[in-house]
């Protein structure tokens, strides 16, 4: 491998050593911000509840891009230790995303500004975990001119794919209750895993629809995720619990993907407890700044199946986009890694399209 994708995977390996499980980031962001700290040409501009902004001081007339990425992982689980196994950097985040982190620290430390646009760096962690505890949201309030960005790159796994939009993510509990007896004599009871059964069918039958938003198809699904129910063997049981995701594209409000949810789940046993609802990301390939970053390197554009902070840039105004080094197969898996032929083209790519003129 060459002499700059053997530095990436070897930042990659040493950021993947670091544990940063989400709501525990802090010894990460204490690296990344004594990194920061020596980057030429930026100010740390807010330092605060998992968060790191680093900004440039502004030149009149060229916009603002921010790079951005999350710095927390799903649980270790059954992912092995972190290693480098010739050109690959194994273990947990290293496609999702600690891949992207080194890319962007190789960026913010070569210090040489773009030549039409000024960069920020923009660090985050609790993206792992439901939007209600978003560390991003709240760093739009605590730093006005991060909504100033013309676009913001997140540097999420893609394949070095660009991915514009990303789909909504619906998360439900549904809870359906009976009376409890015994199973010798259910008629004196209500078993509630039978109204169970037949409430989720619904669901269950519902085929993968469609969607297509800018020549892109986006498609909607919904999944019973987990259920649980019962107390014993002889026993008719009493309450059935059920966790319920719809995925939703671009285009359809948060408050409707509810309602419709609510309308396929309908049956006079059944409470749906709305849990989370991260709202879908808007597709902006009509903004220049995405056509360009699309045309420095001719990148292929797919729509993002899955939620990333693209919607929450879109939900402070401002447009985004997914490009990373990871591939989204191994995202969260136990085998989950990257290469560093991978890493080297992101840098290249996001070079290049910083070095083009307007």
């Amino acid at each position: 491998m060459t002499g700059s994708a053997a530095r990436l995977a070897a930042d990659t390996l040493a950021l993947v050593q670091i544990a940063s499980e989400s709501r525990g980031e802090s010894t990460i962001i204490g690296v990344i911000r004594s990194r920061l700290a020596a980057a030429p040409g930026l100010r740390i501009a807010d330092d605060h509840d998992a968060v790191l902004v680093a900004l440039p001081e502004r030149r009149p007339g060229a916009p603002l891009v921010l790079l951005a990425g999350h710095v927390d992982t799903v649980p270790v689980a059954g992912a092995g230790s972190a290693a480098l196994d010739g050109d690959i950097v194994r273990g947990r985040g290293a496609a999702d995303m600690k891949g992207g982190l080194a890319v962007m620290l190789a960026l913010a430390e070569r210090g040489e500004r773009a030549r039409v646009v000024d960069v920020g760096y923009l660090f985050f962690g609790r993206e792992e975990v439901p939007i209600a505890e978003s560390a991003l949201l709240p760093a739009f309030e605590r730093v006005p001119a991060l909504r100033e960005a013309a676009l913001a790159v997140v540097l999420e796994p893609t394949g070095n794919t660009l991915e514009v939009g990303c789909n909504g993510n619906l998360q439900a509990r549904v809870r359906v209750r009976g009376r409890a007896a015994h199973s010798a004599r259910p008629w004196h009871g209500d078993n509630a895993i039978h109204a169970a059964i037949q409430a989720l069918a619904t669901v269950v039958a519902l085929p993968v629809r469609d969607v297509e938003v800018d020549g892109l198809v986006f498609r909607e699904v919904v999944s019973v995720t987990t259920i649980a129910g019962g107390v014993a063997n002889n026993v008719v049981p009493d309450l059935v619990e059920a966790h319920v995701n719809m995925r939703y594209a671009p285009g359809r409000a948060p408050d409707e993907a509810e309602t419709w949810l609510r309308n396929q789940l309908h049956h006079p046993r059944v409470e749906v407890e709305i849990v989370s609802n991260a709202p879908p990301g808007r597709v902006c390939l009509e903004n220049p700044l995405v056509q360009r970053l699309r045309a420095s390197a001719e990148l292929d554009v797919r729509p993002k199946q899955a939620w990333t902070p693209v919607a929450e840039f879109g939900m402070a105004g401002i447009d985004a986009v997914n490009l990373g080094p990871g591939d989204p197969r191994y995202a969260h898996t136990d085998d989950e890694q990257v290469s560093a032929a991978a890493l080297a083209r992101t840098y290249d790519i996001v070079s290049a399209f910083l070095a083009e003129e307007a």
